[in-house]
């Protein structure tokens, strides 16, 4: 299998390395707006470097991950498609709702694949947790608690390009919420604080936000982040029922300290970013990819997932702006969200 990578930055260069070592992966051709650094990594994983997007899609391809800047995902996607080339893609599959449909429906025309990049769904913890919902074992859920925090925020270029802190960082726990519930959400109201650096002003953005979310069944969810948090990075769901409670994150590595006399101390070696703490769920997604291209399995997390998660994030940001609740159904796309949780 001859898989192209197109984007060779941080998580690029990641996925990268993955696929180059993947068993059924005979060789990769990279390329990057960039490149240098493109020719740069092939040298040191042994694979082609090639001079730009274009020859990705000439020089004879089975699959596409792209790993570019968000700006970039909707028309590659779509010409992937036209391709007829499996794609898997970075979240999100664009920054606005217009785009991620259009690309969508792109896709849909195809009938090809497209694997959105959610590693969460591949993480041990979360995936537990999953299986506790489903097998009843915490009987009805009533609340669940999910948490984001980074422990640095991003250079200014690329805060200025995120999309801001509810379609960046807080759509993993959107998603996170609707897979491992099973359920969906119907309303939000979400606040946000840019007390912090003056970047975050600057740009529109909030430093530190929060979401109440109510699912279908009742379920109240809360979702809070922030992009400053000194003791480390911090991803945990809490979620409790009438019969058990349970959380994710909660380990030896978790930056969080306690004030009890006989509570746990503080984290040796707390997490510092995203890429250590789910570095196998990455590994893992990647791995799910190859199988899906090989007719082996079942895409694990389509287009239309990535679509739901965004709409939940642009409730929020209406929702920050205007100070109110914001129904689901006041957000387009609706429809084209399939039940395949």
């Amino acid at each position: 299998m001859r898989i192209g990578v197109i984007g060779t930055g941080r998580i690029g260069t990641i996925h990268a390395n993955t696929l180059s070592r993947h068993r059924e992966v005979g060789s990769l051709i990279l390329t990057d707006a960039d490149p240098a650094r493109a020719q740069d990594l092939a040298h040191r994983l042994g694979e082609t470097a090639a001079p730009g997007v274009d020859e990705i899609f000439t020089w004879g391809v089975d699959a596409v991950v792209i790993t570019t800047a968000t700006s970039a995902h909707a028309e590659l996607i779509g010409r992937a498609a036209r391709s007829d080339l499996p794609v898997f893609c970075e979240k999100p599959i664009a920054l606005d709702l217009p785009g991620t449909l259009q690309a969508l429906a792109e896709v849909e025309a195809a009938g090809t694949v497209l694997q959105m990049g959610f590693q969460r769904r591949f993480d041990a913890g979360y995936t537990g947790a999953r299986e506790a919902v489903r097998s009843g074992r915490l009987g009805r859920l009533h609340t669940v608690r999910a948490l984001t925090s980074d422990q640095t925020p991003p250079p200014v270029t690329a805060l200025l390009l995120s999309g801001g802190l509810y379609r960046d960082t807080l759509i993993h726990d959107f998603d996170i919420l609707r897979w491992v519930t099973g359920h969906e959400v119907v309303e939000v109201y979400a606040a946000g604080s840019d007390a912090g650096p003056a970047m975050f002003r600057e740009a529109g953005d909030v430093d530190t936000g929060a979401a109440l979310l109510t699912l279908d069944d009742g379920t109240l969810a809360t979702a809070t982040a922030t992009r400053l948090n000194g003791a480390g990075y911090d991803v945990r769901m809490e979620l409790a029922g009438e019969l058990d409670q349970i959380v994710v994150g909660l380990d030896d590595r978790t930056p969080i300290a306690s004030t009890e006399p006989t509570g746990p101390p503080a984290a040796d070696k707390p997490w510092t970013g995203f890429l250590e703490r789910f570095g196998p769920a990455y590994e893992a997604e990647l791995g799910a990819f190859v199988d899906v291209v090989r007719g082996e399995r079942d895409n694990p997390c389509d287009g239309r997932e990535a679509l739901q998660a965004l709409r939940i994030a642009e409730a929020c940001e209406v929702s920050r702006r205007e100070r109110r609740v914001v129904p689901l159904a006041e957000i387009p796309g609706g429809g084209a969200v399939a039940a395949a949780m």
